[in-house]
């Protein structure tokens, strides 16, 4: 059963990330993430790690997807222009895909042992967890808070409309 559970799910998360990278709306976009989160999340209850599961859903797929939503709509993206790509791109491109899928199934062919795992030193409790969250690493757990509080604000001086002196800015069109 989780065999075939880990098919599906995996089958969503990588049909999301297709999914992701051939939208042409960045909200569609943001919404399949949400699909490749959320997908992980399940993965991560098969393989036991309840809290990990648990976070996924509520940082990644709760908080940062809000917050690439909030970007986007505050950024007022509207539709990109297509082309058709570099020559090289799809010269080497599909070749390259192709080798490196069959490496990676030469790979997980020739594994031993693939699908078992084993408890090496007993499992952890939540105790322990958050002591090593915030002891340890709580500076890179700040310094990710900042640079998270950076790029807000980044984003929005870049859609402000104005010459950068807290004036707005009229636009005239020139003939």
């Amino acid at each position: 059963m989780h065999l075939i559970l880990f098919f599906i799910f995996a089958g969503f998360c990588l049909a999301g990330a297709i999914n992701l990278l051939l939208q042409s709306h960045p909200i569609n976009s943001a919404l399949s993430l949400i699909v490749v989160m959320t997908s992980l999340a399940v993965l991560y209850l098969l393989l036991g790690a309840e809290f990990l599961a648990a976070a996924q859903v509520i940082v990644y797929a709760g908080a940062i997807m809000v917050l690439f939503i909030f970007v986007v709509m505050l950024l007022n993206a509207g539709r990109e222009d297509r082309t058709l790509g570099s020559r090289v791109a799809r010269v080497l491109g599909l070749p390259a895909v192709v080798a490196l899928l069959a490496v990676l199934a030469t790979l997980i062919l020739h594994t031993q042992g693939l699908g078992t795992t084993a408890i090496s030193q007993g499992l952890t409790t939540t105790e322990e967890l958050s002591r090593v969250l915030f002891h340890e690493l709580l500076l890179p757990f700040e310094v990710t808070s900042v640079l998270i509080l950076i790029a807000i604000l980044g984003a929005v001086a870049l859609a402000r409309k104005g010459d950068g002196t807290g004036r707005s800015v009229e636009r005239t069109a020139t003939k």
